[in-house]
């Protein structure tokens, strides 16, 4: 085990800290009018979105301070990918998991709700971290290299499709790509998988009348405005009245229930029409410095921490780039939160113990 050597990287974490507050404002100035609507409460979704920021820094607090190299032990990945998979399991309960909008994808805890898949996308991350860092010479080997980690990832990969959750599946699937690659892997093993795995997505899109519905209303959502294009329409109207220096704080329109999944998936929308184009290239720019620190960090490591390191800022960073692409229309509505900015406990606090994780290992980086 290596001894800390320097401080935490302070740019990685007032960039972090930075996007928390901006997530905690906006999760109120989006979703005050729907909670105080459903709930008579306009700090509904404000409350608990604190007490998930509490919890998350605290974790996140101990994180900074834990040897992240524990993670790399065979004993304690087999645990967390045991854990991460009775709880997807229990999603398939009854009376322990929660249906929201025909998925499966939550399980109760208490007034809570926690959804067991945002674990799992950071226990692939430890999980390939460890595997490719100890099989550097195997990963070149589909039989006895590729394969093994291409079962594991498989089994919970389709344990989210099938609650279903395809968005995360394609998030996590460019998450494992890219570790792979940098791990080492045959691009032409790469290639062939996608050879499967495209048709395989296909076909998953194809046989979902809803999926497919999303495809035709990327492509011209003014087809049904009041459909499938509803939403990708009403984001566009959000952007387009912000303008430059946005419409003011708590000054929205659409967030008066014209735009769904205001405070969760589509909270950029809000942020470009409330803060304008400046505020959502601030947050844009955020992401960037997080994605600079964490591949920064990682060129600066070695081993298990550099692939851990870089696992964690590309997860963070591929789900940042997806939700802003789909808010923006440059790709097709999928159900991915805006890291540490969009309302969500589970995404929350896993997110800020991964960044816990990250900044331990930028103390020996110096």
């Amino acid at each position: 085990m290596r001894e800390a050597r320097g401080p935490y990287d302070r740019v990685l974490l007032m960039a972090v800290l930075t996007l928390l507050a901006v997530g905690v404002v906006m999760v109120y100035s989006s979703s005050s009018v729907v909670a105080l609507t459903t709930y008579n409460d306009p700090t509904y979704f404000l409350r608990r979105q604190v007490v998930w920021a509490m919890l998350g820094l605290a974790l996140m607090a101990a994180a900074m301070r834990m040897d992240h190299e524990l993670l790399e032990h065979k004993p304690v990945v087999a645990v967390l990918l045991l854990v991460t998979f009775l709880l997807l399991a229990a999603t398939f309960v009854p009376g322990i998991g929660r249906t929201i909008n025909g998925a499966r994808r939550w399980i109760k805890l208490g007034i809570f709700t926690f959804q067991p898949a945002e674990l799992a996308k950071l226990t692939l991350v430890v999980y390939l971290s460890s595997y490719l860092s100890s099989r550097k010479t195997l990963v070149q080997d589909f039989q006895r290299g590729l394969a093994p980690a291409f079962a594991v990832t498989g089994v919970f990969l389709g344990m989210v499709l099938l609650q279903p959750d395809f968005g995360t599946v394609m998030a996590m699937g460019a998450v494992i790509l890219l570790m792979l690659l940098a791990g080492g892997a045959r691009i032409a093993h790469l290639a062939a998988l996608l050879a499967v795995a495209v048709p395989l997505a296909y076909l998953a899109i194809a046989h979902k009348a809803y999926r497919l519905r999303r495809i035709m209303s990327f492509l011209n959502p003014w087809d049904d405005p009041q459909g499938a294009g509803h939403q990708i329409i009403q984001s566009y109207l959000a952007f387009g009245s912000g303008g430059v220096f946005g419409r003011g704080l708590g000054e929205g329109r659409q967030k008066l229930l014209f735009l769904p999944e205001r405070h969760s998936d589509f909270i950029y929308a809000v942020i470009g029409e409330e803060l304008g184009l400046i505020g959502a290239a601030a947050v844009l720019l955020l992401f960037g410095i997080i994605l600079w620190r964490g591949i920064r960090i990682a060129l600066k490591s070695e081993g298990f921490s550099r692939m851990l390191a870089l696992g964690i800022t590309v997860l963070i960073s591929v789900q940042a780039i997806i939700n802003m692409a789909v808010v923006t229309g440059i790709m097709p509505t999928k159900g991915i939160a805006l890291p540490l900015v969009s309302y969500g406990g589970s995404a929350l606090v896993v997110t800020l113990a991964a960044l816990g994780v990250l900044l331990n290992i930028s103390k020996e980086t110096g």
